[in-house]
């Protein structure tokens, strides 16, 4: 289900600019990360495919950003259901065939599911209850396990810089990375949007098999949403771990769904907001 980036979609576009330093001025080539929209399409196993949404990312793991969209908005609960994931065959060969994903099932889905999920958003204070709610019914909490050493966690971020390789060029990229309980980084994938990074992590465990997460760290470059412990309790992720601060809603559901939240991983320390059992001081 992967599929080479097509080089009309690379991470990275080339602008020339004025750099200003210490009032010299100098004009020179720069990179910055590339932002482009992606259409994603559901297809049951009759009838055409259905647009889902349209979101802003950074070109590259479009297939994993799909599956793990997918599986946060609800149209999937089993990795099982996708049967084929394919850039859009119905478009001419521009560079618009690649910012279109199309994700067939194995079941017919309920498109209203997405439209319905609008109003359950922690934009809204209003919905905060019910979006906690509709994420629990879907997902059971979490199991004990695994213990992390805290020193093993307080070099996450710097193991996850180490490994955004768009980010050296560009500086404007967020990343999410999937680590052992003993720090070995697993996977790593890179957006302009946060929660992008994550549905591409997490959406690489869905199109491989791999789910539940069981004994695995979620280590994001930003702060912690209640967006990203949903997808990560959906997951079975046990640990999340962010180097700036949650949102109240990510750590009241992160103690009702079982996760340890942990925030302002940096500087050698950090904080835990929920189910701090698994940490080993």
């Amino acid at each position: 289900m992967t599929a080479a980036l097509d080089p009309l979609r690379r991470p990275l576009a080339r602008r020339r600019i004025l750099a200003v330093r210490r009032g010299r001025e100098a004009w020179r080539p720069d990179d910055l990360a590339a932002e482009e929209p992606m259409e994603i399409r559901a297809q049951g196993p009759a009838g055409p495919a259905v647009p889902v949404a349209v979101t802003m990312r950074t070109p590259g793991a479009d297939f994993e950003l799909a599956a793990g969209f997918l599986l946060t908005e609800g149209l999937i609960d089993d990795p099982a259901e996708i049967r084929r994931v394919s850039y859009c065959e119905d478009l001419p060969a521009d560079e618009q065939r690649y910012n279109v994903v199309t994700v067939r099932l194995a079941r017919p889905f309920d498109p209203e599911l997405l439209r319905r999920a609008s109003y359950v958003s922690s934009s809204c204070g209003v919905c905060g209850k019910a979006s906690l709610e509709a994420v629990a019914v879907r997902c059971p909490a979490i199991a004990p396990g695994p213990v992390v050493k805290a020193e093993v966690l307080a070099e996450l971020p710097s193991a996850l810089r180490a490994a955004q390789r768009v980010f050296d060029r560009t500086g404007g990229l967020h990343a999410a990375g999937l680590f052992a309980p003993d720090g070995t980084l697993l996977e790593v994938r890179e957006d302009v949007g946060r929660h992008n990074a994550v549905d591409k992590v997490i959406g690489h465990a869905v199109l491989a098999g791999d789910l539940p997460l069981a004994e695995r760290i979620l280590q994001v470059s930003g702060r912690l949403s209640f967006e990203i412990v949903q997808t990560a309790a959906l997951a079975g992720v046990p640990i999340v771990a962010a180097v700036s601060a949650p949102s109240s809603l990510a750590v009241e559901a992160a103690e009702e769904l079982g996760l340890t939240v942990v925030g302002f991983v940096r500087d050698g320390g950090f904080n835990v907001y929920a189910h701090a059992e698994r940490i080993a001081i």
